[in-house]
């Protein structure tokens, strides 16, 4: 099932949110944190474009007041333009706490660097004393706390544990069941590949590229697509890196993250103006894979993802 009808079915899900009850207080462990929920979240409100993804896929549009996050740097998908019909945006950036309380908001739908940032003024922790709970979304928890390479559980567990907190989880199982199978189906047309290509992410900037680490989310995507990452051994999450390193790994495949204001095309137009970069064999065989936003970010654009990379690095298997 693909993204506008994962989306659709959340509208469908709206009549049947409360089919199956959640044992309330209900704890839910997020990051390092165990968060306490007394009852189902009523207000809720979602982070950037790929959380809010998953709170329509859910069927939560009825739960929430508003969304945060997307205009000041992207812009909304169609599908899901019509799916949150008149939610507002609160804030087009990072939300501010005081425009959350005029909402009257109990509930946040974040991560760090997802609406969260260390040390800034809006935390879980910050959030707490004024009645909203925060869930953060787990791919973002390596910027608080040590764990493993980012991993399509991580978001699995994400979608069930909003399932738990809002009282939907037959919603969260077929959601997470219709991403397997598609993962699944990639899984057996990969296995038949004869090689595994090197895969740069590029994400943006022009004197040092912005790109993933083995705790971002693109890791998983490419290495269930049948690829490497040639920053798999970074330990960090969305980071910075050196055009040298780059170079010196020589990419087999680059793939251009499309959002914002410099689009896919100009992407891929500097690199091949660029006179140390063009030489790169990816490159040079002008094997470029173009992603929208939220199908590198957490989400449930993460299955279709894997199928538009894995048809990418192996057209071969596609073929027939």
């Amino acid at each position: 099932m693909n993204l506008p009808s994962l989306i659709a079915c959340g509208l469908a899900a709206l009549l049947a949110s409360q089919a199956q009850a959640s044992a309330y207080p209900l704890t839910v462990d997020s990051c390092n944190r165990k968060v306490v929920f007394q009852r189902a979240p009523q207000r809720a409100v979602s982070h950037d474009i790929n959380l809010t993804e998953m709170m329509v896929a859910l069927g939560l549009q009825n739960r929430m007041v508003g969304y945060t996050g997307i205009s000041a740097w992207n812009k909304l998908n169609a599908p899901l333009k019509q799916a949150l019909g008149k939610l507002p945006e609160l804030a087009g950036d990072y939300p501010s706490s005081e425009a959350l309380l005029a909402r009257n908001a109990d509930f946040f739908f974040a991560g760090w660097n997802y609406g969260l940032r260390v040390g800034g003024p809006v935390t879980p922790a910050s959030l707490a004393p004024l009645g909203i709970n925060v869930y953060e979304l787990s791919e973002s928890c390596a910027h608080v706390m040590k764990r493993p390479a980012a991993s399509l559980d991580d978001v699995y567990r994400d979608i069930h544990n909003l399932g738990r907190i809002f009282d939907v989880e037959p919603r969260a199982q077929k959601v997470v069941a219709e991403m397997r199978a598609k993962v699944d189906a990639v899984a057996a047309r990969v296995a038949k590949r004869k090689a595994t290509p090197s895969v740069f992410v590029y994400d943006s900037g022009e004197d040092r590229p912005f790109s993933a680490g083995r705790l971002a989310m693109p890791d998983a995507l490419i290495q269930a697509a049948g690829g490497r990452n040639i920053l798999n051994d970074v330990n960090a999450s969305w980071t910075r890196v050196d055009w040298e390193t780059v170079v010196a790994r020589n990419p087999q495949v680059v793939v251009i993250i499309d959002y914002g204001k410099v689009t896919a095309q100009q992407k891929i137009a500097f690199l091949q103006k660029h006179p140390a970069l063009n030489k790169m064999a990816a490159v040079r065989d002008k094997r470029f894979i173009v992603l929208p936003y939220d199908s590198a970010t957490p989400g449930i654009a993460n299955a279709d993802a894997i199928s538009a990379l894995a048809r990418g690095l192996h057209p071969e298997v596609f073929a027939k």
